[in-house]
């Protein structure tokens, strides 16, 4: 859809204005349910943030080495700011090595070894290291549970409303859990705020130059990277008290989709399940753009400004997800007090957007003025009032 500049003709009281575009939808409950073995999933559009399909979305889970997304977001936030370098060293303690010995993933590093933040976070994202989850949350935070502290005040910054981290690898913990929907909201920020971070996660193998041995080359447990089907990550999850669990995405040309699922029986159930979840969500619903964030979509007419008209922008945003089968008119109104009296100052609240399906407002967004409109003097004001009065707003 392009977007237009809408200019908008009134009289003097709250105007309701059905924008010139409608779209031929669904409503807003998607049918023709995928079928799934999890025994909690959910797809969430990445841009609108709307929910296609659930099973259980608030079922609390062990989420295993999903839990790892939250790792990597704090040491991302770190290295965003300054405070972190991918070449900064973190020397290897007895606790992380154990690890390494016990049977977990791991990227196999030894005591007192000197390795780089970015080896770690490798280490992290593509081999499943838990390992490596430790030594870093030691180098960053001092004690694994101090980073652990880190990683629930991100949660409750992010709103993670039903998830608590105990570690920073995901072994089995009764009180490291979380949901689908809320590891959906963690992945979604992980993506929009370390976009380049980010392609870490599509990297299918990383080599470990380890000490006392011959390299070692692990690849990537998610399987949907080698599908050539667009997926660029997330992270997978395994625990014998959750089965297996997979927070994946997929982006096909400008459009990404978010699913998550846990409970599968089978790696391969992991897989394949989590494609055709997200094969239904692109082929059962599309995502459209309302409106640009800061971009001028509107144009409002004023009262006793010096220019006739106010530009309108959105402060976000503003995207909608339908779907595509059952076509209904899907409309999008623009509802404000007018003509809107000068002076106006930027950032005012001047509108409302609301976004209908059928009878029901699914969406509200504000509309804020974009500059300064400044009063007429005193002569012109008293002119352009009788004027009106006598010949209306012609």
């Amino acid at each position: 859809m392009d977007l237009k500049i809408w200019k908008f003709y009134y009289m003097n009281r709250t105007i309701i204005i059905l924008l010139s575009f409608v779209f031929l939808i669904n409503s807003n409950v998607f049918t023709a349910q995928p079928t799934t073995s999890a025994k909690t999933a959910i797809i969430v559009d990445y841009d609108s943030g709307e929910v296609i399909y659930s099973l259980e979305p608030d079922m609390s889970i062990y989420p295993a080495s999903m839990t790892k997304i939250m790792t990597s977001i704090v040491a991302f936030d770190l290295l965003k700011s300054g405070k972190l370098s991918f070449d900064d060293k973190i020397i290897i303690s007895e606790k992380a090595w154990r690890l390494s010995q016990s049977g977990y993933s791991s990227m196999f590093i030894m005591v007192n070894d000197e390795v780089s933040v970015e080896d770690l976070l490798k280490g992290i994202i593509i081999a499943s290291g838990n390992d490596a989850c430790v030594a870093l949350a030691e180098g960053i935070a001092g004690t694994e549970e101090n980073f652990a502290d880190m990683m629930n005040e991100k949660a409750e910054e992010i709103g993670m409303i039903d998830t608590n981290f105990t570690n920073s690898s995901g072994i089995n913990d009764p009180d490291n859990y979380s949901t689908v929907r809320d590891i959906a909201t963690m992945s979604i920020y992980l993506i929009k705020n370390y976009p380049d971070l980010y392609k870490l996660y599509a990297e299918k193998e990383f080599t470990w130059n380890r000490t006392g041995g011959d390299p070692i080359t692990q690849g990537n447990r998610n399987g949907l990277l080698y599908k050539n089907i667009g997926a660029d990550g997330i992270k997978t999850g395994y625990l014998a008290v959750e089965k297996y669990s997979l927070a994946s995405t997929i982006q096909r040309d400008t459009r990404r989709l978010i699913s998550v699922g846990s409970g599968f029986t089978t790696k391969s159930l992991r897989t394949s399940e989590s494609i055709k979840l997200l094969n239904w969500g692109f082929r059962s619903t599309d995502t459209f753009q309302v409106s640009k964030k800061n971009l001028t979509n509107f144009k409002l007419k004023t009262w006793l400004g010096r220019s006739e008209t106010v530009n309108g922008i959105t402060k976000e945003d503003v995207f909608i997800t339908l779907n595509k089968k059952d076509s209904r008119n899907f409309k999008v109104i623009l509802e404000y007090s007018g003509p809107i009296k000068a002076p106006i100052k930027k950032d005012q609240e001047i509108g409302i957007i609301k976004i209908y399906n059928k009878d029901e407002v699914i969406k509200n967004v504000k509309i804020y003025s974009s500059e300064n409109v400044k009063k007429l003097n005193f002569i012109k004001s008293v002119f352009n009032s009788i004027n009106y009065m006598i010949w209306g707003d012609a």
